[in-house]
């Protein structure tokens, strides 16, 4: 019968190792989904969550974007190239001074996508949540660029 004791040694082991470890955040640092922070734009077509470093400012920056459907934005172009993974929904993208929503091409999830430096366009969802994840250099600013 010492059989008994060995064995609840074994679970008590085995259970304690199975708890969740302590990280070292100074050497990994993650976010849960529960934890990400979205901030919705001052327009209401999409919320932003700013994963790393500050797009207002030089240097890199990750922000995942949840752009709601039915809102696209209006031909612009950034100063730097910008590089994204479409994570969920379809991404639909037009390039050009005309807005026209009905010329823009698709990227469903698990795409790859460029926008170049200085290069005109206008993205964003059509028929369902989109999220994206864009990461590049800063500052990111928009400069409008609509042929009206």
């Amino acid at each position: 019968m010492r059989l008994r004791p060995l064995g609840l040694l074994v679970v008590i082991l085995t259970a304690a190792s199975a708890q969740a470890a302590e990280i070292d955040r100074a050497a990994v640092d993650f976010q849960t989904p529960a934890e990400i922070r979205w901030v919705r734009n001052a327009a209401g077509t999409n919320e932003q969550a700013v994963l790393f470093g500050d797009p207002s400012k030089p240097g890199p920056y990750v922000v995942r974007i949840k752009w709601f459907p039915g809102n696209m934005s209006r031909p612009h172009f950034h100063p730097n190239d910008r590089f994204f993974a479409v994570l969920s929904g379809t991404w639909w993208m037009g390039t050009g001074e005309t807005f026209d929503p009905d010329k823009t091409v698709p990227a469903p999830a698990g795409s790859y996508v460029i926008h170049y430096g200085g290069k005109v366009h206008y993205d964003g969802a059509k028929d369902e949540e989109t999220i994206i994840q864009v990461w590049g250099m800063g500052p990111a600013t928009a400069t409008p660029a609509e042929k009206k």
